[in-house]
């Protein structure tokens, strides 16, 4: 006999116990070797004191198992509580998001009948580093990070996905022509990476017309990857024009460990009225199926699964006169789905993981970046409601040393020198200072010494490096 798989599971909050049941009958119904361990997070948790929706100890049982499973959780509204998603992703290395976005025409609605895209999302970093502040009265900010490593790790992982599944092409979307370092980072180390994939077309797209093609012309697009952000807001929208988001299950993948759900919320309307589309969080289950090497099981829900939507027994959703033939329930379609295991489709492509090879994806390894850093100043940002006629003349009339004013910004609109009286101003200024000699730390906490004597309300500094030369930090030209 075989020995079980041990994996999590989580039911969740709204519609999430009824879909979970539902998936869970389909999984028991398929006999595959799982044996399942579950855990409580999400709602009741974070309403119990647990700002993160999880408890020290659930922790610990996820790190033992082989996947996670999760439904949907609420999230209580009010501030204090922070995203579970985000960080059971961050804590536990999962780095990458892989969402596959397909239609089933004719027996789904769409204006897409050949879609079939990957979109692969950077899952730990970017804006999604939850990095706030509020620096002043009529300021917040949010830091967007992107790390080498990071996008290495997802491109990387991009490729060899499509180089496992037969995909053709890899594109990167960012916004590079705007945040030259960080989105420029990420699409340098995708013309890298892409050069180590010869037989993998690779292109890139500036991500606002990179994602109306995608949401008129799909069919151009294979495997598609891109930062955080990004691809959160992207694989809803090719899940949406593909069919549905009820449709599309979604692989959190890490070097130690996995997650699986589905992409939509909790849906606390729906919750409790046996309506709720369960599947998204059953195709998540066989993407959880696959990665556990339970190739055979995972092939035979997924085509019992084409085989009840063409069958057209569909949700309420995705429920259309003409092409649907019975409107049922989330009980009722797990029936239907485990009652058609051993079925294929017959119009719907029917899809064969038993000859597959599944690979183990593989560790990324940090190599750490050898380069020539050198301090040169600082960026120093300062509360005020000094208009900038006021601010300019009392910041320019002072002296600073071996330090020369080289710029004042105002929300990233140069105002200084050569500034323009119609530039709308706030109460926070980014000040520039440029050392003239061999800048120290010493420098710049003297400097700052000075500032305040001067009465200057400080928020916060960004040091300025360059990195072999090249300036490590946006121009001062705006």
């Amino acid at each position: 006999m075989n020995q079980k798989v041990p994996i999590t599971i989580a039911h969740g909050d709204g519609i999430g116990p009824e879909i979970m049941e539902a998936t869970l009958k389909v999984l028991r119904a398929s006999s595959a070797a799982l044996d399942y361990r579950e855990v409580e997070i999400g709602e009741k948790v974070y309403l119990a004191g647990h700002p993160t929706g999880i408890e020290d100890s659930t922790w610990e049982t996820i790190r033992q198992t082989k996947a996670f499973l999760k439904a949907p959780i609420t999230t209580p509204q009010g501030g204090g509580f922070k995203s579970l998603n985000v960080t059971i992703r961050t804590t536990l290395g999962l780095y990458a998001n892989v969402r596959p976005c397909v239609s089933y025409h004719p027996f789904v609605a769409t204006k897409h009948p050949e879609m079939d895209v990957v979109i692969v999302r950077e899952n730990e970093e970017d804006l999604y580093s939850g990095i706030e502040y509020r620096q002043s009265p009529e300021v917040c900010e949010s830091i967007k990070l992107i790390s080498e490593p990071g996008s290495e790790k997802i491109i990387r992982y991009a490729f060899e996905y499509a180089k496992r599944n037969n995909r053709k092409k890899v594109t990167c979307f960012v916004k590079d022509n705007i945040m030259k370092l960080t989105d420029g980072l990420f699409h340098a180390v995708f013309n890298r990476v892409a050069k180590e994939y010869p037989n993998i077309e690779s292109d890139h797209w500036i991500v606002d017309i990179g994602a109306a093609k995608l949401a008129d012309t799909p069919e151009l697009f294979d495997v598609v990857v891109m930062p955080n952000l990004y691809g959160d807001i992207l694989s809803d929208v090719g899940a949406q024009i593909a069919g549905s988001v009820g449709l599309v299950g979604s692989a959190n993948i890490g070097d130690h460990g996995a997650m699986f759900e589905a992409i939509h919320g909790s849906a606390p309307r729906r919750a409790g009225q046996n309506v709720a589309n369960p599947s998204a969080l059953m195709l998540a289950s066989v993407l959880l199926l696959l990665h556990v090497g339970l190739k055979h099981e995972a092939e035979a829900i997924h085509n019992a699964w084409l085989k009840t939507i063409e069958d057209g027994v569909h949700t309420y959703d995705i429920f259309k006169e003409g092409v649907s033939k019975q409107k049922v329930g989330t009980k009722e379609f797990a029936d239907a789905v485990a009652g058609n295991l051993g079925q294929k489709p017959s119009e719907l492509k029917a899809v064969s993981y038993g000859e597959s090879k599944i690979e183990k994806e593989p560790v990324f390894k940090r190599t750490p970046i050898k380069v020539k850093r050198k301090l040169v100043g600082i960026d120093v940002y300062i509360y005020s409601n000094l208009t900038l006629e006021e601010f300019e003349k009392n910041m320019t009339s002072e002296s600073y040393g071996e330090f020369k004013l080289e710029m004042i910004s105002n929300r990233g609109a140069r105002v200084y020198p050569g500034g323009m009286p119609e530039t709308f101003c706030i109460d926070q200024w980014r000040v520039r200072f440029m050392h003239e000699g061999l800048c120290t730390q010493e420098d710049l906490l003297d400097l700052l010494k000075s500032l305040i004597k001067g009465r200057w309300d400080i928020i916060k500094t960004e040091h300025l490096y360059e990195f072999n030369g090249e300036p490590g930090y946006s121009s001062p030209k705006g």
